[in-house]
């Protein structure tokens, strides 16, 4: 089912000249491979966040830095 907003766009292509049509055509690729990296970066994240080793080197990490938690200056 098309929406209100595709239906319109497609209602006024004909009168758009050719390069205001592929000014649409690399505004919507852009747009498109933008998204693309964008849940390709999400991906990446989430696998990382499951890895053993970069979960270990976090509790290594918040360990060596938990001693500063108790120097009085957390909030500051």
């Amino acid at each position: 089912m098309k929406s209100n907003s595709l239906r319109t766009i497609e209602k006024e292509l004909p009168h758009l000249t050719q390069e205001e049509q592929l000014w649409l055509i690399e505004h919507l690729a852009h747009h498109l491979q933008k998204e693309q990296r964008r849940e390709q970066w999400r991906a990446s994240l989430d696998a990382m966040a499951k890895d053993p080793q970069i979960q270990d080197e976090i509790r290594k990490i918040n360990m060596e830095f938990s001693v500063t938690e108790s120097d009085g200056l957390e909030g500051l």
